[in-house]
């Protein structure tokens, strides 16, 4: 099983660069990084694991900025996102940034993508919330498009663009949604809570789930394959990510008998001292 990490990454934390080739060092497959581009101090919406919203969530790096720079201090290290707020970008740009950063770090990137909680964070991107899924996959549609290895033009309901020259393609080979049907671009994968849409979403144009937390995975797993297969996906190509946990020994033996081969473990957003003695303790499980 690979272990990968992922940490709130700050202007007060460990720097992307010293956590990037400590992790490689020790052995640890990936790093993923969160994303908010800021929080509205006046906001209705609760902080998703209740009570106060941690200081770190405003104070968050910019996840490409930051993986672009533990791209160029290692070699095997893989960089993911966890998660990018799609609706919250331009998927041109987006394209272009995920694009790159797969080009550069030759092929190391994972996008994991979600439609967020902060209803007031996406409002100021002007994303109006009870369409927000609907806009996700149309704006993944378009990204597709510009990672499509010839110039394809792409019209949805929320957004289009021409058959257009883009470059860097991502280097990762494109998998099958479905028989003749290929999908370009950086390993995706979902996050969010279980249930009919969200799996839908992944058998329709990702490569699985990133599920926040890992828990309840024996009921959940069972439920995801039957959509999956009911796509016409593949059942040997789904990927499943428990995302952000606290590990034991006893959860990842749980986790490697349901057939899950990378799980990425959750570490203080904390100055270099506390996340490299965290390192130190995880290394136990590697």
């Amino acid at each position: 099983m690979r272990i990968a990490t992922t940490i709130f990454l700050t202007d007060r934390t460990v720097s992307p660069v010293r956590l990037a080739r400590s992790l490689e060092e020790r052995g640890f497959s990936g790093l993923y990084l969160p994303e908010h581009t800021h929080i509205p101090v006046s906001r209705d919406t609760p902080a998703p694991m209740g009570g106060d919203l941690p200081e770190m969530y405003g104070r968050t790096l910019d996840p490409f900025v930051a993986l672009g720079q533990a791209a160029a201090v290692t070699e095997r290290l893989h960089l993911g996102t966890g998660i990018t707020l799609v609706a919250q970008h331009d998927p041109i740009d987006l394209a272009k940034q995920a694009a790159t950063l797969d080009h550069l770090s030759g092929g190391r990137l994972t996008l994991g993508i979600g439609y967020g909680w902060n209803v007031e964070e996406a409002a100021d991107h002007g994303v109006e919330w009870r369409t927000r899924r609907d806009l996700v996959r149309d704006r993944m549609a378009l990204m597709r498009a510009l990672w499509a290895p010839d110039p394809t033009a792409y019209a949805g309901s929320f957004s289009s663009v021409r058959a257009s020259s883009a470059h860097p393609k991502p280097v990762q080979a494109p998998r099958e949604l479905g028989p003749g049907v290929p999908l370009h671009g950086p390993r995706t994968l979902i996050g969010g809570q279980a249930g009919p849409r969200l799996f839908a979403a992944i058998a329709d144009h990702a490569d699985g789930w990133l599920p926040i937390g890992g828990g309840g995975l024996g009921e959940s797993l069972p439920a995801l394959r039957r959509v999956w297969e009911g796509a016409g996906r593949d059942p040997e190509s789904l990927q499943v990510v428990p995302y952000a946990v606290q590990p034991t020994r006893g959860k990842l033996g749980h986790y490697a008998e349901l057939g899950i081969e990378e799980v990425v473990l959750q570490l203080p957003s904390a100055a270099e001292p506390d996340v490299l003695r965290t390192l130190d303790d995880f290394a136990q499980y590697l």
